[in-house]
């Protein structure tokens, strides 16, 4: 194993950290923009995309990093994608929610991880691999010498004035649009720094701002235990069950951090005094198995879960990832309205 490997497990327990402190869970930014009207969450993912892309950028001209946009699978992108946040909203989390959930101690979470595990290896080499496959290769679109295509090279324009260009003008458009104002989800307090950090949660701005250089941090480091690529969880969950089931099997960066997400998690709870082992009824049980194995299904087909395409892809300005992460959206708005909205009407 190369010793840069276990930079995955550093990573991942400050990762996990954040994720618990700041309840960054896409599930819940996405899902209470419909159901409750509030976008505190999806703010805070919208910070974490635009640091990332700012910081990859930065890393890339200075030939710290090479960027790698995930492929265009229009079709498995879609399927997949719609079919992970279907999954994601009956497994009450995303991969990234489930996983710190599962640190907490909450028991549904466990079962959706299980459910993701067992998801993600039958789509990955086992019954299930022949769907993803298929959608894959009838699908995928290659433009020039079979670059992915990204918001970049569909213009021809260079990638970084792409990437700084958007950014700049989402910062004016934050900017005319009140951002600068202090809002009221992001409370004044008078606690000391270390209170605010380890026993009180985060407001949307810290963690998004938090998530995002944790990307940044972990691109080069698991681009130099040979995986080029920033953060992921799906891949995490995938390799720690080939690991433990497949003889001679190493745990690899992806799977360390995971690991390292889930004792991050457990770490930031017990400190706060919010950890508990928490079970919901078996009913509940079930259908957190089965939304884990449904993200697991759509994460492999489309090549990327929440943390891959939307975290880690968009900032890229993968046009896989874009397509991928929107239809995530979607099913995850479509499975809300009928589970909560359309009910709450009625």
């Amino acid at each position: 194993m190369n010793p840069l490997t276990w930079t995955g497990l550093a990573v991942g327990i400050v990762f996990g950290f954040a994720l618990q402190r700041g309840r960054f869970c896409m599930n819940s930014a996405f899902r209470d923009i419909i159901v409750l009207k509030d976008y505190v969450l999806v703010k805070a993912v919208g910070i974490a995309i635009l640091v990332e892309m700012i910081g990859f950028e930065i890393l890339a001209l200075t030939g710290v990093i090479t960027l790698n946009p995930k492929p265009l699978f229009w079709g498995a992108n879609i399927v997949g994608g719609l079919i992970f946040g279907v999954g994601m909203v009956l497994a009450g989390g995303c991969a990234s929610g489930i996983t710190y959930r599962f640190g907490e101690g909450m028991v549904g979470a466990m079962s959706a991880v299980v459910g993701f595990s067992l998801g993600g290896l039958m789509t990955a080499m086992g019954v299930l691999k022949p769907i993803a496959a298929y959608l894959q290769a009838n699908t995928k679109v290659v433009i020039g010498d079979g670059q992915s295509p990204t918001l970049a090279n569909i213009f021809g324009v260079p990638h970084y004035v792409m990437a700084f260009g958007i950014a700049i003008l989402v910062i004016v458009i934050w900017i005319i649009a009140g951002a600068k104002k202090k809002s009221e989800d992001e409370e004044t307090s008078s606690s000391s720094l270390g209170a605010r950090i380890f026993k009180h949660g985060w407001g949307w701005l810290a963690t998004g701002i938090v998530i995002g250089v944790i990307g940044i941090i972990a691109f080069p480091l698991s681009a130099a235990a040979g995986r080029n690529y920033p953060l992921g969880i799906t891949g995490g969950w995938i390799g720690i069950n080939k690991a433990l089931i497949i003889p001679d099997t190493m745990f690899s960066w992806e799977a360390l951090e995971v690991l390292g997400a889930v004792v991050g998690a457990f770490l930031a709870a017990i400190i706060a005094g919010e950890f508990g082992i928490r079970a919901p009824s078996a009913k509940m049980l079930l259908q957190t198995f089965l939304g884990g194995f449904l993200m697991a299904f759509g994460a492999v087909t489309s090549s990327g879960c929440n943390i891959g395409h939307i975290l880690s892809g968009i900032p890229q300005l993968s046009i896989g990832s874009i397509l991928g992460g929107t239809c995530i959206v979607l099913g995850a708005w479509i499975t809300a309205y009928f589970m909560f909205v359309r009910p709450m009407n009625a």
